[in-house]
This record gives structure tokens, sequence and C-alpha cells, in this order.
């Protein structure tokens, strides 16, 4: 299960990986970031490349908000530190798949 993380410890863990990482944009009263969440998980163990982490809005809301994050769950995926796509809304596995490509 993805490790969440807050605005403390963005910078080391996601913005100075040396691995390209996905981070989900949730809160823990939204549907959709609950039906995503099983999704996310079985992905993680597939895609041993990335590293998966969770922000919580409500607890992070500057982080949210840096990175523009108006609509949750927002997944954004950063590779050397930087944004490199972004997905808004529910995802089916093959979506989260593709997107991950």
């Amino acid at each position: 299960m993805a490790e969440q993380i807050n605005t403390a410890s963005f910078e080391e863990k996601v913005l100075n990986s040396p691995v390209p990482v996905l981070v989900d944009f949730f809160a823990t009263w939204c549907g959709p970031c609950r039906m995503m969440a099983p999704i996310l998980e079985e992905s993680e163990s597939e895609h041993p490349e990335l590293k998966f982490y969770k922000l919580d809005v409500d607890e992070s809301p500057s982080t949210a908000r840096d990175y523009n994050v108006m609509s949750i769950p927002t997944l954004i995926l950063f590779k050397n530190g930087e944004p490199a796509q972004e997905s808004v809304g529910l995802l089916t596995k093959d979506e989260l798949t593709e997107f991950i490509k």
C-alpha cells in the first residue's frame, strides 16, 4: 500500500526521488478516491520501477495548491522532480496502466 506523505516530506520523497513517482492527491471523504485506492494498490505491485505515494489534500492544502489540484482524485507522475503528466478523476486499471507508460 502506498505510503502517505505530507507537505513536510514531499520534497524528500517526491522531488528528490531518483526514480519516477506517482502521487495520488486524495481526501478520505472522496468516494472516487476510495474507488481508486485498490486499483493503485494493485498497480503498485506490478510497477516496481515507480514509487507510489498518497497525499491528503485536506492535510496538505499548500502542496495541492502548488500543483493546481482542483479536483480529486488527481494523479501526478513526477520524473526527475518535475510533473511529467497528470490525470484527474477515477481511472480504470487499463487507463492507469496506460497513464503510467
